[in-house]
């Protein structure tokens, strides 16, 4: 036993001089030790999604890469004559799948992926239109993004400046009424809220019935801004609508919180101003609950946003998504799974960097 015992202590003392310099680090650098531990777990979750992704590809029932392959050499060979799908042999399918890599398994596919895009910065060809995914992403991913960022402004901006007023109007008829009305909008169908957006632009004929211009903007700039700011209008309402009822009142019931603390009692005691006990302190603790629920709601916005862009047909990432399921395009569909997981990781580790930025009180990569 004391040989073992002995065994053990070694190992640990081993281990403690290993860490020992990242303890100095994270001592002397708490915050960067933070960063650097929510980027690298960014990582470490990205590459286990993507894993995830390429076996569950392999688990799902049925043969979609088959499906794939025969609908492309069906194309390729429909204008000659006699040609049918019962005429392509095992090998023609075999030698496809070989030259296309997905003869091997997902485990391989997954690694040879990850090289290409790491290494190479190659994200791979769309199956079905032949097109790079990077190029089919970056021509949609702007718009994915102005739309959900003017979203998300909008919502924090009107949401802080309600909540905050209304929350100094608690138990008023005027508080009770705005409580009702945000908790009816965050409790409505988004889906139903698009089509009735959509029914009231097509009867209506003030808004367009599509989210987008009929026109690049490089081919009039000044008039595209007019005119996508007048296409936009009502799925940046129906974005809008869906997302502050939620936001307003978690704003109001963090400001009541606040104001019913006993340093607000000691404050107002003091006789400091009451201007500045709402927002030199009441409202700097309610920026801990958002900012921590703000990548949730980002999250919610790009994945609502789906439904949004296919309803009013609007050239985003989500669409984009939905097209490539409906054609099965593998490679396309992966790069655009892992693709909205990386903006969404990536704003809720900026939510929580912001966190540890704003509120001393987390003792960030502290022990």
């Amino acid at each position: 036993m004391s040989d073992r015992h002995h065994f053990i202590s070694m190992v640990k003392s081993v281990i403690t001089f290993a860490l020992k310099p990242l303890y100095a680090f994270r001592r002397r650098f708490p915050l960067l030790s933070y960063i650097v531990n929510r980027l690298l777990t960014m990582t470490v979750m990205l590459f286990l999604l993507g894993f995830a992704i390429f076996g569950l590809m392999e688990l799902a029932p049925g043969d979609i890469v088959d499906q794939i392959m025969l609908q492309q050499m069906f194309n390729e060979n429909q204008g000659r004559a006699g040609t049918n799908l019962q005429s392509l042999s095992m090998d023609q399918l075999a030698a496809r799948r070989a030259e296309l890599g997905l003869d091997q398994p997902f485990y391989v596919q997954y690694f040879r992926w990850l090289n290409r895009v790491i290494v190479h910065h190659d994200l791979g060809v769309s199956l079905i239109s032949r097109a790079p995914v990077s190029f089919l992403i970056k021509s949609r991913l702007l718009n994915s993004l102005l739309l959900n960022v003017i979203s998300l402004v909008l919502i924090t901006v009107f949401s802080f400046i309600l909540g905050v007023y209304f929350s100094t109007k608690a138990g008023t008829k005027l508080d009770l009424a705005v409580t009702f009305f945000a908790l009816l909008l965050h409790a409505f169908p988004g889906l139903l809220l698009l089509i009735l957006l959509q029914l009231f632009a097509s009867v209506t004929g003030l808004f367009p019935v599509t989210a987008y211009p009929p026109f690049p903007f490089s081919a009039a700039p000044v008039p595209f801004v007019f005119s996508y700011a007048h296409h936009i209008f009502l799925p940046l309402l129906a974005a809008f609508l869906g997302g502050i009822g939620g936001t307003l009142r978690m704003i109001r019931a963090t400001m009541l919180d606040q104001l019913g603390q006993p340093y607000i009692t000691s404050l107002r005691a003091r006789g400091i101003a009451e201007w500045r006990v709402y927002f030199s302190h009441a409202f700097r603790n309610t920026l801990n609950p958002y900012i921590t629920g703000s990548a949730n709601l980002l999250a919610g916005l790009f994945s609502g946003s789906l439904i949004l862009e296919i309803i009013f047909a609007y050239p985003g990432i989500g669409r984009l998504m939905y097209e490539a399921v409906l054609q099965q395009d593998i490679n396309l569909v992966l790069a655009n799974i892992m693709f909205i997981s990386f903006l969404v990781l990536v704003g809720m580790a900026l939510a929580d960097i912001t966190l540890a930025l704003v509120d001393p009180r987390i003792r960030y990569g502290k022990e």
